[in-house]
């Protein structure tokens, strides 16, 4: 399967959140994506959307000021 690939880096509190909800809107169910970012802030942010809108966090990253998480569409 392939993944998606948000880059949100050098974005700040709430705009990771808003391009990962509009990159989410043009996909299916079941498909991932890799969201890039640099706001540490996204390490709760970004997994509190998904609990709210039905997705899932299969795996979170964190590493040289740089922080990954990567989701599953839900439906």
């Amino acid at each position: 399967m392939t993944r998606a690939v948000l880059n949100a880096k050098r974005l700040l509190c709430p705009m990771p959140v808003i391009r990962t909800q509009d990159k989410v809107k043009h996909m299916h169910p079941g498909e991932q994506l890799e969201v890039q970012c640099t706001d540490p802030g996204v390490m709760h942010d970004i997994p509190a959307w998904c609990r709210i809108n039905g997705h899932k966090v299969l795996e979170t990253r964190a590493g040289d000021h740089e922080y990954f998480i990567i989701l599953e569409v839900g439906g």
